[in-house]
This record gives C-alpha cells, structure tokens and sequence, in this order.
C-alpha cells in the first residue's frame, strides 16, 4: 500500500508539499479542501507559509491507512504535478 512521494508515519500517509509562496499554498489547500468535501475524506494538515504538510487516515476505521487515503493521496499528487 504506497502511494509515490508519500511515506507511513505516525499510523498515516504522509507527504510535505512545497510552494513558490503562501499564495500558491493556501490556493493548494482550497483545492484539497474542494476534493476532500466531495470524497466525504478529511486530512489533517498544517501549513506554514510557502509549504503544506499533509497527514491521512481514516477516523472510521480506527485511523488505519485504507482505500479512501490512497485514493485521495493519488488524487491529491494529481493536483500538485
């Protein structure tokens, strides 16, 4: 279960996301935000200026790594390429 440019850490998939500035950044986090409303899946996210780090799991299912996560990490690679 791996999904390119995310690891496992901290019982989630993980991947840090860097940006020209804040600007292309926050609009980064609308767009996922966006998907995320659609797919029903919410990540846990923090970011910092000109970068967004990204942490997914599934409340529901204890917080265990499933389908929804390597789903929305390969929807949200498509986004960023």
């Amino acid at each position: 279960m791996s999904v390119p440019g995310w690891d496992q850490r901290a019982g989630g998939l993980y991947r840090s996301f860097r940006f020209a500035d804040f600007n292309e950044a926050f609009a980064f986090m609308t767009r996922v935000a966006l998907l995320a409303e659609r797919m029903r899946h919410h990540p846990e996210w923090s970011n910092s200026y000109d970068h967004v780090d990204i942490v997914l799991r599934t409340h529901d299912e204890g917080g265990a790594v499933t389908e929804k996560d390597l789903a929305m990490a390969r929807a949200i690679n498509a986004m960023f390429s």
